[in-house]
Order: structure tokens, then sequence, then C-alpha cells
């Protein structure tokens, strides 16, 4: 790997760099949206097409995460008549340029596990996409409510083509030669990019060795109180960077029921109608199964099917979403806690 070369920029000398760079690429990055926040009086932070270095919200995490550029709640994948189809065309007509910090850009490599990785065939429509992207790292330097990325080793990446520190002056750390062209003009700088080394919220992150501990965990307790406490309104999902459950719809026109549309969207495993098959069954019927079901899934299911560890990386957008309050790191710890009670009860030594 090449030595990155860093480079000073003024505000002035970013918007020039955008317009250059939008010769080739779309810009996304998180911005500002007045109202749609968690409280009433908050504002929303999305990711969007910029155009300026100064639409870039840097300061505060974006409300919903960086998969939304990949893959977004509601895509057409093919349109049919009666006897024949035709895929979607893609929207954007360039290459993308995507803004997000270490544990966001450490997302994708889930996403694309989870979409090329997992089993023969590769998801087309995802592949098409993500075969054009190329990542802007976002320097972290304030800490984030919730922020755990430390904990699962998401707070560092190698995924990014430029990294950039924000503020009156810019500095852009150029670790891709194909941006090389875009700095030819531009100061040099000793400046590091830095990532996050320490979080204030610490997470004890469970370890699951083996389908036996998994099913035994399935009937312990600690499930119960979430028959009260959640909702299964799905926001956690929703908001979380690496959940990629979806659902299938196939859109009949009323002008003409021989043609119409399938759509690919956004769900969560947390809503009542997910798991519902033919005939009514549903396979889990509680909150607290749903609940349950989802986090037994990020801290075993996904480590077990692809062996990189958690399906988390420490975002905090579940927690900061959840309207009720129920924080993801607690539960996390209070399963560390239970495998402890489980192996202890077992007479399971921990240092075998």
């Amino acid at each position: 790997m090449r030595t990155p070369k860093t480079y000073r920029l003024k505000a002035e000398d970013m918007d020039k760099l955008f317009a250059e760079l939008e010769q080739k690429y779309i810009i996304y990055a998180p911005v500002r949206i007045q109202g749609g926040g968690r409280y009433a009086k908050q504002d929303s932070i999305l990711y969007k097409p910029v155009h300026k270095y100064e639409e870039i919200e840097y300061k505060e995490r974006s409300t919903y995460p960086m998969k939304e550029v990949l893959t977004p709640i509601t895509q057409t994948l093919f349109y049919f008549t009666e006897d024949e189809y035709r895929e979607s065309k893609m929207k954007e007509k360039k290459d993308i340029l995507v803004f997000g910090r270490a544990c966001d850009i450490n997302s994708i490599k889930i996403q694309d596990q989870i979409y090329l990785k997992n089993g023969d065939t590769e998801d087309y429509f995802y592949k098409r996409k993500r075969g054009r992207i190329k990542f802007a790292l976002m320097e972290c330097t304030e800490q984030f409510e919730g922020c755990f990325c430390c904990s699962v080793g998401a707070n560092i990446t190698d995924l990014h083509s430029i990294a950039v520190s924000f503020g009156r002056n810019a500095y852009v750390e150029v670790l891709d030669e194909d941006f090389d062209v875009y700095f030819e003009n531009c100061q040099l700088s000793d400046y590091k990019i830095k990532f996050p080394e320490e979080n204030e919220l610490k997470v004890d992150y469970p370890i699951i060795e083996n389908i036996d501990m998994a099913n035994k965990l399935k009937k312990h307790s600690m499930w119960d109180e979430f028959d009260d406490r959640c909702i299964a309104c799905g926001s956690c999902t929703m908001a979380c960077s690496t959940c990629t459950c979806f659902e299938t719809t196939d859109i009949v026109y009323l002008q003409n029921a021989q043609v119409g549309e399938r759509r690919r969207t956004c769900s969560s495993c947390m809503l009542d109608e997910f798991d519902r098959v033919a005939g009514g069954h549903s396979f889990r019927n509680r909150t607290s199964e749903k609940y349950r079901y989802k986090i037994l899934h990020k801290v075993y299911g996904y480590n077990a099917r692809f062996n990189t560890g958690p399906m988390c990386v420490g975002c905090g957008r579940c927690s900061a979403r959840c309207p009720e309050l129920i924080s993801y790191p607690a539960t996390l710890n209070k399963l560390s806690r239970a495998i402890e009670e489980i192996k202890q009860e077992e007479g399971i030594d921990n240092a075998k």
C-alpha cells in the first residue's frame, strides 16, 4: 500500500474540488433536513447528493445510515408485461463518491458479504451499484451518544479512497491514486487523519461459541422484559447500518393487469408481518421473541455464517432512534452476563 499524502484546503478550495469531482462522481454525504428528528424540535440528518463543502453535516451523526445510498428503502428491480420483463436502470449516470465515518464504511463490508457472498448467486442490483462507488472517510473528532465502535473493532477502516478532516480549513488525505489529479496544485500538509481510539461507552460484546450456547440463551429470562418495553416498530432496524431484511412485492397497474413492476422494500424482523407465512402462521408471535431473534442473529447467526465477527459496527443509531429508549449496548452487556450465568451453572471453565 502506498504512503498517503495529505493536503490543506480552504473552504472555497473544497468547493472547487467538489465541482471538479462532480464531473465524474455524484457526491453523497449527510445533510441536515429541517424536522423529522427523534423529538419534536430535532432535525434529521440524511444522506443526500451535495454540491458544496458547507452542505455536509459533519458535527453530528446522521439519523439514518449510509446503506440507503446502495439499497434505497424502496427500489424497482424490473418491469414486466404478460410475456417479457425489463430490468430497471440505475438512477445515477455517473460513479458515486460517498462520505461516511469509519463505522459507516465498515458496515458496507457486512453489506457486501450478505449481498455478494451469501451463497452461489450475487445480488445483481446491489453489485451493479456497488461497483461504481468509492468512499470518503469523515474523521471523527467527537464522541456521539451511544457510539461503541471501538468495542467491535469498527473504529478503523481501509476501504476509503480519501479521508477528510472538517473545519474552516480542511485536510484531505489521498490514498487512491485515481484522486491524485484533483490535488496537483494543492498545499501539502503533515496532518494525519485520526481514527477513534476509545469510546466513552464500553460494551462487553458477547461471544457465543456454538449453537448449543445460542439455544440455551434463547430460553434465558433476560428476554421477558421486552414484551413490555418494545413495541416492535422496527425503528432500530431501519436505522441500523448493517440490517438487510427486505421484502419483494409485485405491483400490477390498474390500467392493465398484465403490466407491472417488482419492487424491493426494506423490512424488519421486528414487524408482525415479517415472518408470517401462507395460512397466517407466524414463527415469533411475542415481541420478546422478535427482539431475541434480532439480537442473536447479529451476535451469533451472522458470525456463524461468515466467521468475520459481529453484524454490528457500534454506530449507536438503533438506540438513538428507539421511541422506547431501549439501549442496544445495555442488551449486549446483559447477554454477556447471561452467557456467564449459563457457564457457571454448567461448570464450564472460561479458560478452556
